[in-house]
């Protein structure tokens, strides 16, 4: 037997409740089914109701379009005589204006009044599903949520009564062949007034009712495919996860990923009932399972999130070491004040204790913090509380990485290989989570760091192409033959996201197409701007990122170092930023250590023959180098090579050019 529950995309309109009837008509032993609202209409009652208690009469305006959206979705689906449902909808909405035109009267639109008003949303699209499954075949049956799930009377979040709504489930829904037809999101109390269960409320129903119910399977048709290895929008590589255990799904979900919500879960983890998430417009998307064993991957962790800001309050002084219940008063305290704690971060030493908490509780909770260590802060026992904002929590899920050596290690180094500063850490005793505190600036590249470092296994390069003479254009030739080669057997994927010549440029993150690089070049409107590339390359977060100049240009070179202040490695076959200022030179070398990326010019000398790489390793080894001599000009060396009594010397020096061994400029060659 199963539970499906459709969430608002779902069911936003006509095709998407006739592709939802069509899976419950697919689905073998479907016996209940929950429905969120269409899609958008919970915040068009919320607004309805924020506008009539500000006294403003557009919150009728907001009603008739919601009511219009209803009407239409109805008369598509169902013929007029099977159209009942449209009259009941008139009554509804009447009933709905009433009310909200005693909020607008009376300008309070209280929790309770708030419940009210935002369960007509689950009431109309069940209402309206059911009629259309009678409609198809399918026997079905409205079922009002609020004589099954009992709560108490704690508006805008209520909780379930579990003795009293497991009655009610047995009661109500019986294994007659009907499947019945549920509004999410709401109950009632024993009383009668209807309340709302919070946000995932829809997703709480359904598992709950499925634990009652043992069901075999409680499935969430959602619109994205399952949980992901992290947030796709700020890590495109990231995956969708076909297993999940109850802890994992719960310790993701805590940290930012709003697929289920926590409060859904564990219903079905006291029955031990599986939940599969699926996705209503991609079908043959198998689902992420959540159950009590979950499929290991490869690297333990299971997947990567992060909570976007956090602030952080931090306690430290002297006097609080080895003194006994600290910790009590400050978490007690912040209880006290209603005040959630994230994460907790304790020194061993017990000189300091930090917390993360939500911004908008950071005056409040250092106020009450103040207060409660008062005397401690007169007498000099603990410093003056401190907040520090714009800070981001990133956490690391799996439960396999409980007891594997190396698994914190190689977060760290990770993060210490992208400059990412970790401000504070935390790690449960169960190991399923580590979590650091960044700074939030840093954190869709901690985010990309973390999960390049644990499931991929190709290493992609970033390159932006600066010149497209002779070198550029041999290299970009290179690149293409051997892309494929280099990807099989070194996993290394040389994606060129820029190429630019002395007058234009093209750009694409993604990656360009190689085959025809010139001929977009040339047909290109955009005047070339190395600066801009940095900028947008560093907006982008793009990791790994090289810019390659093959260029002779001295501007060029003097945008060096804002690139290297970006974390982008270059590399150079341009003679002059090594060849002037020797000052400048240093200051290269310095960004590059400092910012943990690399600053590489073989092809500077030699004429690309590994003269320096070469040189380096014999330091390396321990040799002692006394003299060198050398000619390491190629085009003094066909010069030298070539140069006769019967030539004359420019003769010479153009043969040069013309073979490519020169500069655009020979005169940077023959002036040393």
């Amino acid at each position: 037997m199963k539970v499906l529950k459709f969430g608002g995309t779902s069911v936003a309109g006509t095709k998407q409740i006739q592709k939802v009837a069509k899976i419950i008509q697919d689905t073998q032993d479907c016996r209940v089914v929950v429905v969120s609202a269409l899609g958008g209409v919970t915040d068009n009652l919320i607004e309805a109701g924020k506008l009539a208690e500000q006294g403003d009469q557009a919150y009728q305006r907001v009603l008739e379009n919601v009511a219009n959206r209803h009407r239409i979705v109805c008369n598509n689906l169902l013929d007029e005589l099977e159209n009942e449902i449209q009259r009941e909808i008139t009554r509804i909405f009447t009933q709905l204006d009433s009310i909200a035109n005693g909020i607008f009267l009376l300008k309070e639109f209280t929790p309770r009044t708030s419940d009210l008003v935002l369960s007509f949303g689950e009431k109309l699209s069940a209402k309206i599903l059911t009629a259309y499954l009678k409609k198809t075949g399918i026997s079905s049956e409205y079922l009002d949520s609020g004589e099954i799930i009992i709560t108490n009377d704690l508006h805008n979040g209520a909780g379930i009564n579990f003795e009293l709504s497991e009655q009610a489930i047995h009661n109500k829904i019986k294994n007659d062949g009907a499947i019945r037809v549920v509004p999410g999101f709401t109950g009632r109390t024993p009383k009668g007034k209807i309340t709302t269960l919070g946000r995932g409320g829809s997703d709480l129903s359904a598992t709950y009712i499925g634990s009652v119910l043992e069901a075999d399977e409680v499935q969430i048709w959602t619109d994205v495919n399952g949980f992901m290895s992290a947030d796709p929008g700020k890590v495109p590589d990231a995956f969708s996860l076909t297993s999940l255990s109850y802890n994992e799904a719960l310790e993701l979900s805590y940290f930012g990923a709003r697929v289920l919500l926590s409060p859904a879960i564990q219903p079905a983890r006291d029955k031990k009932i599986p939940i599969r998430i699926k996705n209503t417009f991609d079908l043959d998307f198998p689902g992420t399972l959540i159950s009590s064993k979950s499929a290991p991957l490869k690297n333990f962790a299971k997947g990567i999130t992060s909570i976007d800001e956090i602030a952080l309050i931090t306690i430290k002084g002297s006097g609080m070491v080895g003194v006994k219940g600290i910790s009590a008063r400050v978490f007690s305290t912040l209880a006290q004040a209603n005040i959630n704690v994230i994460l907790i971060s304790q020194a061993s030493s017990e000189q300091s204790i930090c917390v993360a908490i939500s911004p908008e509780s950071a005056h409040q909770a250092k106020q009450a913090l103040t207060e409660e260590f008062s005397l401690e802060i007169q007498a000099k026992m603990v410093d003056s509380i401190s907040i520090e904002n714009n800070y981001s929590v990133i956490a690391v899920v799996g439960e396999k990485m409980k007891k594997t050596p190396g698994v914190a290690g190689r977060i760290f180094n990770s993060l210490g290989e992208k400059r990412v500063n970790v401000v504070a850490i935390a790690q449960g005793s169960s190991e399923l989570n580590i979590s650091v505190v960044i700074n939030r600036k840093d954190e869709v590249r901690a985010l990309r760091a973390i999960h390049d470092e644990f499931f991929s296994e190709i290493t992609r390069v970033n390159l932006i192409q600066i010149g497209c003479g002779v070198i550029g254009t041999e290299l970009l030739q290179q690149i293409e033959d051997n892309h494929d080669q280099l990807l099989q057997k070194q996993n290394l994927d040389i994606r060129v996201i820029a190429i630019t010549n002395s007058k234009k440029m093209i750009m694409e993150p993604a990656g360009l197409s190689l085959d025809n690089w010139r001929e977009n070049l040339e047909n290109s409107e955009t005047e070339v701007n190395i600066p801009e590339i940095i900028e947008r390359v560093n907006k982008l977060n793009l990791t790994d990122c090289v810019l390659v100049d093959c260029t002779a240009s001295p501007e060029i070179g003097k945008l060096y170092e804002s690139a290297l202040k970006k974390r982008i490695s270059i590399v150079t076959a341009n003679k002059i930023a090594n060849t002037g200022s020797y000052k400048y030179y240093q200051k290269l070398h310095h960004l590059a250590d400092k910012y943990n990326v690399h600053y590489l010019y073989e092809t500077t000398a030699g004429a690309g023959l590994p003269i320096i790489d070469t040189i380096k390793s014999l330091l390396d080894s321990g040799d002692e180098i006394i003299k060198l001599e050398a000619i390491l000009s190629g085009t003094i060396s066909y010069i030298f090579n070539n140069f006769t009594a019967d030539k004359n010397f420019s003769q010479i020096v153009k043969q040069a050019q013309e073979k490519g061994y020169t500069e655009p400029d020979p005169r940077d060659d023959l002036k040393g």
